[in-house]
């Protein structure tokens, strides 16, 4: 690991950070959904870039810029956690396994989908 890899990161996650405040905040304050839609697309986004990103089979560059910075700060774990401790705590059951699910599942699919796409986009080169 260099200080360039460090700056590389750093840079992508600057970035990554900013994006997720603001495409959260825009989507949360147009819906009316007690659903937190903003978190839930930006990892969702994440998940299926992330798994592009894998299929591609992108240089090191590329992996620490916008995998490891940009979409390690544009999607948050910690968040639909808190998120999904606030449904259970308020009793919204339904509404926390549906995000729960959603999240998780909806997640794993994109992030196959994306790396599926990426293989193939790697087979083109």
């Amino acid at each position: 690991m260099t200080f360039l890899h460090i700056f590389i990161v750093g840079a992508g996650g600057f970035l990554g950070a900013i994006g997720r405040f603001s495409i959260s905040k825009h989507l949360n304050k147009k819906t009316l959904s007690r659903l937190p839609i903003g978190t839930l697309t930006v990892n969702l986004t994440g998940a299926f870039l992330l798994g592009i990103i894998t299929g591609i089979k992108a240089d090191i560059f590329i992996a620490l810029l916008f995998g490891t910075g940009f979409l390690g700060a544009f999607t948050t774990f910690s968040t639909v956690k808190l998120e999904l401790t606030r449904l259970y705590i308020q009793k919204r059951i339904r509404l926390f396994i549906f995000y729960l699910l959603i999240t998780y599942g909806f997640g794993i699919i994109l992030a196959y989908f994306g790396y599926f796409i990426g293989t193939i986009l790697f087979s083109l080169k």
